[in-house]
């Protein structure tokens, strides 16, 4: 009989694959940047929040707060490099006035990585407690970063279009929450559970969507506009 630990670790693995391609996914929105050496209308909002959820996750995934989280670091710690480096490009070809706003909100989520670092260090001891503590923290920024999916969906039914909604990153996404909610049900973790089983139902609709409206897109747009980042939980 398979060891439920090994298990555990080959989801997790396959977790790992599933969203270091999400975290790949705006890669072309980049190039396109590097091409014209400006960013235009895109924004550097969602590259920050990620950077932001990789670190949190990290810093839950640290054997002194959740032990047996390894693939968790891997993933988050992967992640927030690529994503630094997005914001690096960003940064370089922004006009100063976003300069300005990405400086000052990566030295905003430091020092706000720091307090809770240090909270949950000096006030929480023991790894239930510190998990707790962190984990909570995880799920209300997964939850809060949904409100991103849930306006493009909104956006599809008004203009009855997947244009702005890539299958691709659509099924991804899907995958993603089941692969990270199995993950989190061999040995029960609530707080990846949490975020990913909301990600696999995000997911789903965004598929339902997709073929409901597939039809009426023209095909001249669809996929037409580069994907952006799609935040996950994890």
């Amino acid at each position: 009989m398979v060891n439920p630990d090994t298990i555990r670790t080959i989801v997790g693995i396959i977790g790992n694959v599933i969203s270091f391609g999400l975290f790949a996914s705006p890669i072309p929105t980049f190039i396109q940047i590097v091409k014209k050496k400006t960013v235009g209308e895109f924004k550097p909002d969602p590259y920050l929040a990620t950077v932001l959820n990789c670190m949190m996750w990290v810093l839950y995934g640290l054997p002194f707060v959740r032990p047996d989280s390894l693939l968790v670091i891997t993933i988050n710690g992967g992640g927030l490099v690529i994503e630094l480096i997005y914001v690096t490009i960003f940064f370089v070809y922004a006009d100063s006035l976003k300069r300005k706003k990405i400086a000052l909100w990566l030295l905003f989520e430091v020092i706000f990585m720091a307090i809770i670092a240090a909270i949950t260090m000096l006030l929480f001891h023991g790894t239930k407690n510190r998990s707790l503590f962190v984990g909570l923290l995880c799920v209300v920024f997964n939850v809060i970063m949904y409100a991103s999916p849930l306006t493009v969906m909104r956006q599809v039914i008004r203009t009855k279009s997947v244009k702005y909604m890539p299958f691709t990153l659509s099924l991804a996404n899907f995958a993603n929450g089941i692969v990270w909610s199995i993950y989190a049900l061999i040995k029960f973790d609530p707080y990846i559970l949490i975020p990913n089983g909301l990600g696999s139902l995000s997911g789903a609709v965004q598929l339902i969507l997709y073929a409901t409206y597939y039809k009426s897109t023209p095909k001249d747009e669809e996929d037409k506009k580069p994907p952006e980042v799609q935040l996950s939980g994890m």
